[in-house]
């Protein structure tokens, strides 16, 4: 299938890392005092991120985390 040439290459990248970033809305939040919070990994469905908090619970038992749906654009700490 030939590739839609009719668009400027740097237009359409911009549209592909859009899509892409909306793609990772479930973020694990780990809180912090003060109403803070912290994202610490992203995930696109719920299921992964479930699954990642339990790992993450065993190996930090003293920390909170949370498991959010983030449309927000931050950068995730690991």
């Amino acid at each position: 299938m030939p590739e839609n040439t009719e668009y400027k290459a740097d237009k359409s990248g911009n549209q592909a890392i859009a899509y892409k970033e909306r793609l990772n809305s479930w973020a694990i939040a780990r809180l912090l005092p003060d109403t803070q919070r912290e994202i610490v990994a992203r995930f696109r469905n719920r299921s992964d991120a479930d699954g990642y908090i339990q790992h993450l619970r065993q190996e930090i038992p003293n920390a909170c985390f949370m498991v959010v749906f983030d449309c927000q654009r931050e950068e995730a700490v690991i």
